[in-house]
């Protein structure tokens, strides 16, 4: 595995876990659904809980969770608080960790605990999962100390680094801390040296995100996929490829939805490259397996946001790599330890000049080494970035911290 962690040598049994999310399932943020699912394979026992009603798109095949997932507002409060006035000493670490909160209030946050531990309870857990450093993360803590159990929690993206919440203190309370790359897990630890943190990297499934069998022929043009947002780097996207010249300018698909349309189809506009960049609009994840395969490359121009804020380990490049399109990247956070000189090539975070030349590369390539490049980026994929090897270290990492 990536990291080397010991962990993976530890025999681990089956276990019975909540998740708690602020809202589930949700479109884009498919890395959870699945992230269950392979727990469930591995022999886990996995029950979703979201803290507020989502009635938001998701991926199809998520639909099935919105049935089987718990509501915190399902949880009766008096019994809840009948329950935590047995555990004194629970409701004491509980009640510490909650005055620490700055950003929500002590009396609700443990009313909200209370409620995620009567849950837990009623599941049978043994361990509390939270997706987020926000407002899950905290409540899961403080269900964590009044249910008995051991509890962790998992940041992204935006919840570490565009806006985060009394991180260090989080933290400080949980039993364990989950990065998703080693960049994260540095600032992590810097936060809170004494945390126990471990880098357990976000998996797709490989058997799903594949090139076909006999396939020959490619679509001449590049695919890139991400909410149009500032951390997707799409501004410097259209000014690369207003540095190329036209007759030799390739032409990009971008799939997703986002705040920046507008001001990107106008920037398009004005810099003369609207034949070379079609916003396709959003695409479920069964459109991306069938028609990804069929493109040149993928592009993930990602950047550092004014807020700080970041894409920190994005699946579409593992899913690109799975489907044997060599990537260029952004020499940032996770997008690093997936993309190497031979699987693709990475480029300074913001840099028009470098990400130009690096997509001319792309566009031009042999036949021959693109496949080359394509087998590297999937046999890379397969040796520690698939939902399996995530599912066991997850695994490992959550009968570790019950053993401490």
């Amino acid at each position: 595995m990536p990291d080397g962690n010991p962990f993976l040598t530890l025999p681990t049994r089956s276990l019975n876990v909540l998740y708690v999310m602020a809202a589930f399932p949700v479109l884009s943020e498919t890395f959870v659904s699945n992230e269950i699912r392979a727990m469930r394979a591995a022999g886990h026992r996995v029950t979703p809980l979201a803290l507020a009603p989502f009635h938001g798109p998701c991926q199809p095949q998520d639909e099935a969770f919105r049935a089987e997932t718990l509501a915190l507002g399902a949880q009766h409060a008096a019994g809840a608080v009948a329950a935590v006035a047995k555990h004194p000493a629970g409701l004491a670490r509980a009640m510490a960790f909650a005055l620490r909160q700055r950003s929500i209030g002590a009396a609700s946050l443990l009313l909200a605990g209370a409620r995620v531990a009567q849950a837990a309870r009623r599941v049978g857990a043994t361990h509390i999962h939270a997706h987020f450093a926000h407002v899950a993360a905290a409540t899961a803590i403080v269900a964590a100390r009044l249910a008995d159990t051991t509890v962790s929690f998992i940041g992204h993206g935006y919840d570490v680094y565009g806006t985060p919440t009394d991180l260090a203190a989080k933290l400080d309370a949980a039993d364990l801390a989950i990065a998703t790359c080693d960049d994260m897990a540095v600032d992590f630890r810097r936060l809170a040296p004494t945390a126990l943190v471990k880098v357990v990297r976000c998996g797709t499934d490989p058997d799903r995100f594949r090139r076909p069998a006999g396939m020959v022929r490619r679509n001449r043009r590049l695919l890139a996929i991400g909410r149009l947002t500032e951390q997707k780097g799409y501004p410097v996207l259209l000014s690369a490829l207003a540095l190329l010249p036209e007759a030799s300018r390739p032409v990009v698909d971008a799939v997703g939805t986002g705040p920046l349309l507008d001001e990107l189809r106008a920037q398009a506009l004005t810099l003369g490259v609207s034949d070379s960049v079609h916003f396709l609009g959003a695409r479920d994840s069964a459109w991306i397996a069938e028609h990804g395969p069929h493109y040149l490359g993928f592009v993930a121009p990602y950047v550092i946001c004014a807020n700080g804020d970041r894409d920190t380990g994005p699946m579409v490049v593992k899913e690109a790599m799975g489907m044997e399109l060599p990537v260029v990247g952004s020499a940032l956070m996770g997008v690093k330890e997936m993309v190497t000189p031979e699987t693709g090539r990475l480029v300074p975070p913001g840099d028009a000049a470098a990400l130009a030349e690096a997509l001319a590369w792309l566009a031009t390539l042999h036949e021959p080494e693109r496949r080359m490049l394509g087998q590297n980026g999937r046999a890379h994929l397969l040796r520690g970035f698939t939902l399996a090897a995530q599912a066991e270290r997850l695994g490992a990492a959550f009968a570790a911290c019950r053993a401490r």
